[in-house]
């Protein structure tokens, strides 16, 4: 096995860099400024990586699991702000590892950086964000820098200039071209089978697809969701992640956080008069949609695959608004392969601080590539699983 992911501990070297000062913040309020002047459209970062999405989350969660904000902002000579990187601090067999905010509920994670530097960023730049961090870190001793895209909107992440390994998962991603046939993005006939599918919906009263666009709409479509989640969840063995403390507060603040087309998490949904017949949240911003959590009803109504009809309503509606790629978040399953056909490259970096982190990120690597190993072989991936069903009687 190869530690491709794991590089030296980073020493202080004479190198031209861009990057003229690190600084470490630990409290979201000091740094909001900075951090929502680089998430705008006109610089490079992910919709995870909201000041929004991510304090709401570290709030709810990231405390209760005792993590302690990470936040490094890099400046030029100028004293003008480069990059932020949000990270949090846990201790993992008696080390200090600092990894993204946002946890398993962030598909993807990625820097917030001002677009020219991303643009033109060298591996000058990257060793001099490791050595100034080191000089603020020395109780952290690895950064676990997971599930990242190696580029976004057609621009390379800067820190896929570290050592590497591919994640955990893949992640399938429909690639959509502006001003495309609709039946370039879904077959023809895969369209008419969801059409006459649907029609079966059309003589329910008042039945609609809906974006929630009120308070009370999202109210209406998460009280369906946690209805009708932890049943989907237990029909499949599976545990009710979404009963975690902090998870359901963390969501219901993401749903009505407003942003300038929606919310922080954006909610779509088909329903009727007498109930929410399916529904899926997710991420958004000019270029993409991530999907991030979904049900549908217990019903009748379940038979003629209201997600699927659903999903293809929202893959035209973001289509129509210029957006140019949409995920269904990590992992092969089956119903995203039918929309999805190509796979979002993401890689991890474990990358040590100190001489203790070395073995640390050595550890880290073996288990994230041990896990891949897992879940791109099926013998070995359904004897996990029945372990984990096991375990869980």
């Amino acid at each position: 096995m190869t530690m491709a992911a794991v590089m030296e501990t980073p020493v202080a070297m004479a190198t031209a860099s861009r990057i003229a000062r690190v600084d470490v913040i630990s409290d979201f309020s000091a740094a909001e400024a900075i951090w929502r002047s680089l998430e705008t459209s006109e610089q490079l970062s992910t919709p995870y990586q909201r000041f929004d999405f991510q304090s709401a989350w570290q709030t709810h969660i990231g405390v209760q699991e005792g993590l302690k904000p990470f936040i490094i902002i890099a400046y030029d000579a100028a004293h003008q702000p480069l990059m932020l990187l949000p990270l949090a601090v846990s201790r993992e067999n008696g080390m200090r590892v600092a990894g993204y905010l946002g946890g398993k509920h962030v598909t993807f994670n990625m820097p917030l950086f001002r677009r020219d530097f991303a643009a033109q960023a060298t591996k000058a730049d990257i060793d001099a964000l490791l050595r100034r961090i080191q000089k603020h870190t020395e109780t952290v001793d690895v950064l676990a820098l997971v599930r990242q895209p190696k580029s976004w909107i057609g621009i390379d992440n800067p820190l896929a200039l570290l050592p590497s390994q591919a994640s955990t998962n893949d992640c399938p991603v429909l690639n959509m071209v502006p001003g495309e046939a609709p039946t370039d993005r879904i077959s023809n006939s895969f369209r008419k089978r969801l059409k006459t599918k649907e029609g079966k919906y059309r003589n329910l009263a008042g039945y609609r697809y809906m974006h929630a666009k009120t308070e009370a709409e999202v109210k209406r479509v998460l009280d369906a969701f946690f209805a009708i989640k932890p049943l989907r969840m237990a029909e499949q063995n599976l545990p009710n992640v979404f009963a975690e403390p902090g998870v359901e507060a963390f969501i219901h603040q993401a749903c009505t956080t407003p942003r300038a087309d929606g919310y922080t998490i954006d909610i779509h949904a088909l329903a009727c008069d007498e109930e929410v017949i399916a529904m899926f949240a997710g991420v958004a911003d000019d270029n993409r949609f991530s999907m991030m959590f979904n049900t549908y009803t217990m019903s009748e109504n379940a038979k003629y695959s209201p997600g699927l009809i659903l999903m293809r309503t929202i893959i035209d509606a973001y289509a129509e608004r210029g957006v140019t790629s949409l995920d269904l978040g990590i992992g092969g399953d089956d119903y995203k392969r039918m929309f999805c056909k190509d796979d979002e490259p993401i890689f991890d970096s474990f990358v040590p601080l100190t001489t203790r982190g070395k073995l640390g990120a050595m550890g880290l690597s073996s288990f994230a590539h041990a896990k891949r190993i897992v879940k791109q072989t099926p013998a070995l991936l359904q004897m996990a699983q029945m372990l984990r069903h096991a375990f869980q009687r």
